[in-house]
C-alpha cells in the first residue's frame, strides 16, 4: 500500500512541478477519461449495442483531443503572457485559459459519466446531473462575461 500511496505522490508531484495549477484539472481529467470511457463500454453493452473498435478509437481520439484543447489554451496563456511582459507589466497567474478549458472539459466528462450510469441502471440522486450541468453552464458565462468585458 505505500508504494502505491508513494507512486501516486510522485506523479502528482512531478505533474505539478512541470503544471504547476495547471495539474490538478489534468489529473482529474485523466481520471475522468478513464471512469468514462469504462463505463461507455458497460452502457454500450447494458443497451445490448455491439462494442466497435471503431467506434473506440473515435472516443479514445476524443479523448486525446480533449488534451489538445488544453495546450491550445496553455498556447493563448503563452501568448497573453508574452503580450504583458512586452508590455512591462508582471502577470501574477500562468495558466489562466488553460485551467478553466481544462475545468469546462472536467464538467463535460462528468456530465457523460452520470449520463453512462444513467443508461447502465444506477440510481442517481436527483440534483447531482443538474448540479453539474449548472457548473458547466456557470464556467461557460463568467467565460463569456470576462471576454466581453475585455473587448
Amino acid at each position: 500500500m505505500d508504494k502505491v500511496k508513494g507512486f501516486f505522490i510522485a506523479v502528482f508531484s512531478f505533474a505539478t512541478s512541470i503544471f504547476g495549477a495547471l495539474a490538478v484539472p489534468v489529473l482529474m481529467l485523466l481520471g475522468c477519461n478513464i471512469i468514462d470511457y469504462i463505463t461507455g463500454l458497460i452502457a454500450a453493452s447494458s443497451r445490448n449495442q455491439p462494442i466497435e473498435s471503431k467506434k473506440g478509437f473515435h472516443g479514445i481520439a476524443k479523448k486525446v483531443c480533449m488534451y489538445l484543447l488544453i495546450i491550445v489554451g496553455a498556447m493563448i496563456d503563452a501568448l497573453i503572457s508574452y503580450a504583458v511582459a512586452t508590455a512591462g507589466l508582471d502577470l501574477k497567474i500562468k495558466f489562466v485559459v488553460a485551467i478553466v478549458v481544462a475545468v469546462w472539459l472536467v464538467a463535460n466528462e462528468i456530465i457523460s459519466i452520470l449520463e453512462n450510469m444513467i443508461d447502465i441502471g444506477i440510481q442517481m440522486p436527483g440534483f447531482l446531473l443538474p448540479l453539474v450541468k449548472k457548473i458547466k453552464k456557470k464556467i461557460d458565462e463568467e467565460t463569456m462575461e470576462a471576454t466581453e468585458e475585455k473587448e
